[in-house]
């Protein structure tokens, strides 16, 4: 592996998003060079049994990436994998083919942030989507988002920028829109959780205790739900769910976390930062995820 150059950004993107076709791979590292360089380099990391694939034969026989167990442990000491934990798709070939259609599309999704990003003048690196990042609840429960996003909005001038965060889920429809609104509940969990302190402060000083997530974040992230694997209908159901469940949950966090879902198809057509995102509050709305008053 040429840790100086490609090689190691390829590895670590694998790794990261836990699993990307030739295609989403190009378009993530390389979109400026020819996809034969791609197609290469990802083959070159397969000899030297770093990452392996699968062949998706429902797509076309499209080939699928994901990094072996060797190639866990060499990413894993890679300093820009941040909370990266390693995946079971590392050491198991039929939960690669089985997650592959899930994974898959997170992947798309992260892919259309980058791109849309580019376009605009932001900041949003392949390494900047962080899938799976662990939020414990207390109690050996925890949140897990499917991604962790980091995206940085340019301003009018260098030094005018904003950094946003997100909690990104995707849902294919393979749950009910009952389930999938429950989520909701479940960051509003997080957004209120304090750890119980253990053992007695250092000098006696007793730090007064707060949310967990500040540990982390000046701000708690948005909540984006990508809607995938449904027809309208199925969209309205999924935003009607969203929408009583947002309708329940304590009036300081809807004020201070904006909650918007859109369908992929429409982030895919026009770009995430598109107003193509419905407020969880007020779905007859359309808005922009980017914009400071979202939700």
């Amino acid at each position: 592996m040429d840790a100086g150059g490609g090689d190691r950004l390829a590895l670590a993107v694998v790794a990261q998003h836990r699993m990307a076709t030739t295609e989403q791979m190009h378009l993530m590292i390389a979109p400026g060079a020819r996809v034969e360089q791609t197609r290469r380099r990802l083959a070159k990391l397969r000899d030297e049994g770093l990452i392996d694939r699968v062949t998706l034969p429902q797509a076309g026989r499209t080939r699928a990436w994901f990094v072996t167990q060797y190639g866990a442990e060499v990413a894993g000491g890679f300093a820009e994998l941040r909370d990266w934990r390693p995946s079971r798709l590392a050491t198991d070939r039929t939960a690669a083919r089985l997650r592959a259609g899930h994974v898959l599309t997170v992947t798309q999704t992260a892919l259309a942030f980058v791109q849309d990003a580019r376009r605009r003048g932001d900041m949003c690196q392949p390494l900047d989507w962080i899938p799976e990042v662990y939020h414990p609840l207390g109690g050996g429960e925890a949140v897990i988002p499917d991604a962790l996003l980091y995206y940085r909005r340019t301003g009018d001038s260098e030094h005018d920028w904003s950094m946003l965060r997100a909690f990104v889920e995707i849902d294919r429809a393979t749950m009910g829109p009952e389930r999938l609104a429950a989520k909701i509940g479940a960051y509003e969990r997080l957004y209120r959780y304090v750890p119980v302190p253990v053992g007695r402060p250092r000098g006696g000083t007793v730090q007064e205790a707060q949310e967990e997530w500040r540990r982390r974040y000046p701000l708690f992230p948005r909540l984006l739900f990508v809607l995938d694997g449904t027809g309208s209908a199925g969209v309205e159901n999924r935003l009607s769910a969203l929408r009583a469940a947002a309708r329940l949950a304590g009036a300081d966090y809807i004020r201070q976390v904006p909650i918007l879902a859109a369908p992929l198809a429409d982030l895919l057509r026009d770009g995430p930062s598109a107003p193509v995102w419905r407020p969880a509050t007020a779905t007859e709305q359309s808005v922009s995820w980017v914009a400071p008053s979202a939700g």
